[in-house]
């Protein structure tokens, strides 16, 4: 299908998402979500071994676009149910991706766009982005994305991330082991196809079998987490409130 919000490329089998809204700084807007699912499926159809997810410009993803975000408050709050499920199903679609999936983070991660970078298999990052759980600085709760970063950093590390909401660096970032790896400019998108090259010299069944018992596990536990955290998304999306502007989201970045 045509996209244009996101670049789906082929090059052997390596598939490349690279999100396409430069002008946004690769902020998440419905139409985006439903091209990376349709990409997504496409992908998993596809004779593609691994996947890699990058930005295009100097971010990386800004998480979900804000002016999209204040139009949900306006809706029913089933209809914010709605719209909760269809982010939790957009994330779980990454985290559960049955081939192996690598970040290669150009720039700034934040919000949501933290959450798709390192729910990823791998995430490579430069050494000047930037990550961020932002959601509490423009009066929104980080219900969703905080169940998979409870789950990778802990909840001491969580509780930082998510009530502050402080911007971080990619070397804090890597001590946390939320990015496996720190990788020059002019290297990103090469080390991540080396990186795609070496996970090809296994068994394509090998590869599948081993993610789908990665995703098994804690299966019923994250089902349930999720689906309080929807409720909680919806919920706060009637409260939504922009006390901070969303340039100083990005400062430093």
């Amino acid at each position: 299908m045509p996209y244009s919000t996101i670049k789906l490329a082929f090059d052997g089998r390596i598939a490349t998402i690279t999100f396409s809204r430069p002008e946004k700084r690769n902020a998440l807007s419905v139409q985006m979500i439903e091209e990376i699912m349709a990409a997504l499926a496409e992908v998993e159809k596809s004779e593609a071994l691994v996947l890699i997810v990058t930005g295009a410009g100097k971010a990386f993803c800004a998480g979900m676009d804000l002016e999209e975000l204040k139009s949900l408050t306006s809706k029913t709050p089933s209809e914010n149910v709605t719209d909760s499920d269809r982010m939790a199903r957009f994330f779980r679609a990454i985290y559960e991706f049955p081939k192996p999936t690598i970040a290669a983070v150009n720039g700034a991660a934040m919000a949501g766009g933290a959450g798709i970078a390192t729910m990823c298999d791998f995430t490579l990052a430069l050494a000047e982005a930037t990550f961020g759980y932002t959601e509490v600085r423009i009066g929104f709760v980080p219900a969703i994305v905080s169940t998979f970063l409870m789950r990778q950093v802990g909840e001491k590390q969580a509780r930082d991330l998510l009530l502050t909401g402080r911007i971080f660096g990619a070397e804090e970032a890597a001590r946390m082991g939320l990015i496996s790896e720190i990788v020059p400019a002019e290297n990103l998108m090469n080390r991540a196809r080396e990186l795609a090259a070496l996970l090809m010299e296994n068994s394509a069944a090998s590869l599948r079998a081993t993610k789908q018992l990665l995703t098994d596990h804690g299966r019923a536990e994250l089902d349930a987490q999720i689906g309080a955290a929807v409720r909680e998304n919806a919920l706060s999306l009637c409260i939504f409130s922009s006390p901070v502007s969303p340039v100083r989201l990005f400062a430093g970045s």
